[in-house]
């Protein structure tokens, strides 16, 4: 059974930073291709942030120069640091899964994030 858990999130202030991170079981984490998305209160979910199998990276204009994802294959992990919040990067962070050969996507169940004084 693929498990996605997401942690991390919290109250933050503006100018502030956080750590998301993002552990998964039940895949075969090397294969697969990772992404967090952001969904704002009210609106749909954005990508925000995308590590492939080989580790490339691409990012969304929102948060190129603030936002770093990384991952460590050996933890089965994607992280997501967060740095400059600002109070539109409040919202729910998912962490997908696709696993590049079978193109299953899987999803976490989120962790929230505040930004606010």
């Amino acid at each position: 059974q693929v498990h996605l858990v997401e942690s991390g999130g919290g109250l933050v202030q503006p100018g502030g930073s956080l750590r998301l991170s993002c552990a998964a079981s039940g895949i075969i984490f090397n294969i697969n291709d990772m992404d967090w998305y952001h969904q704002a209160p009210g609106k749909e979910r954005e990508l925000v942030a995308s590590i492939a199998r080989v580790g490339t990276t691409k990012y969304a204009d929102s948060v190129k120069g603030r936002f770093t994802i990384s991952r460590d294959n050996t933890k089965n992990t994607v992280y997501l640091q967060m740095n400059s919040l600002k109070p539109e990067d409040t919202g729910v962070y998912y962490c997908r899964a696709t696993n590049t050969i079978s193109r299953y996507v899987y999803w976490g169940r989120g962790t929230e994030v505040t930004v606010s004084s």
